[in-house]
């Protein structure tokens, strides 16, 4: 299977004989055990489902996807977020998106709209993640979970991804010049990090490309509080250095992910879809 990943030196680790690893050893029950990873479906509207002659990738078989999600993890990838589901039914609605097209997604998760781009036919799908061994594991198994065909899974590469860093290694996996960019990236449910804003507009803008590139951007206000905070991400992006023009596709009432948090009920269950493109200078 044609699945990478990013890689780290050792160069500048410590080493420990037995008996230094020992003082690192927990006594049993020091803490509760990891829970199980478990597995959600979710049910593509059949109305967007289309059986194309000969092709595989579009077929009924994919009308339900089972994602298996990690066990527990700080950087929340133990869910499926509304927006993610809400941005998969957005690519089957608009297959142009991904047909054809260098796809890349940050911050993916299980991967959930990713694998939909894959579905509808990308040309490519990069899938990252924060470089963590158990998030990069889940979303391989997903993939060979459900691409049997291997046609289907060489479109795509998984990979260790830190948002502003250098985005040379995600560019180089489509062309090893760089030039080649990307006609689809997906940000789902990544705003409420209010500290990454500028890192990842920089990563995006880096990445797009400028002729017919689209940012797709969902998301729900988790913390009605936050709601500006949250928004300010756009209010950088139509900004120096960035100079996008956003532009909202997309809200739709869900079912809240958490029911007893705080807050209105209406925001907290609304996921909002916006698109991020390049501003013409010509």
């Amino acid at each position: 299977m044609d699945l990478t990943e990013g890689t780290q030196t050792d160069d500048d680790q410590v080493l420990f004989d037995d008996r230094d690893l020992l003082l690192f050893e927990e006594p049993p029950d020091f803490r509760s055990s990891t829970p199980p990873p478990s597995f959600t479906t979710f049910t593509r509207d059949i109305k967007y489902i289309i059986e194309q002659e000969g092709g595989e990738s579009n077929s009924a078989k994919f009308r339900d996807i089972t994602v298996r999600l990690v066990g527990s993890h700080p950087l929340w990838g133990h869910y499926l977020w509304n927006a993610a589901k809400c941005l998969a039914n957005y690519l089957d609605e608009n297959k142009e998106l991904a047909r054809g097209k260098n796809v890349l997604e940050f911050g993916a998760g299980a991967g959930l709209p990713s694998l939909i781009a894959n579905i509808n036919g990308a040309a490519k799908v990069v899938i990252t993640d924060y470089p963590d061994e158990q998030l990069l594991d889940n979303i391989k198994y997903n993939v060979a979970n459900i691409f049997s065909n291997i046609k289907d899974r060489e479109r795509i590469i998984i990979m260790g991804y830190i948002w502003g860093k250098d985005t040379t290694p995600l560019l180089n996996s489509l062309d090893p010049t760089g030039r080649t960019k990307f006609n689809t990236i997906i940000l789902s449910d990544l705003i409420f990090n209010h500290s990454q804003h500028h890192s990842l507009l920089r990563a995006c803008k880096e990445c797009i490309d400028p002729i017919d590139g689209q940012i797709l951007v969902f998301f729900t206000h988790h913390r009605p509080n936050l709601i500006d905070r949250d928004l300010n991400f756009f209010e950088l992006a139509i900004k120096q250095p960035f100079n996008l023009l956003a532009e909202k596709i997309l809200e739709r009432r869900m079912v809240p992910m958490f029911e007893n948090d705080p807050g209105s009920e209406f925001v907290r269950a609304t996921v909002y879809g916006y698109r991020l493109t390049m501003i013409d200078s010509s």
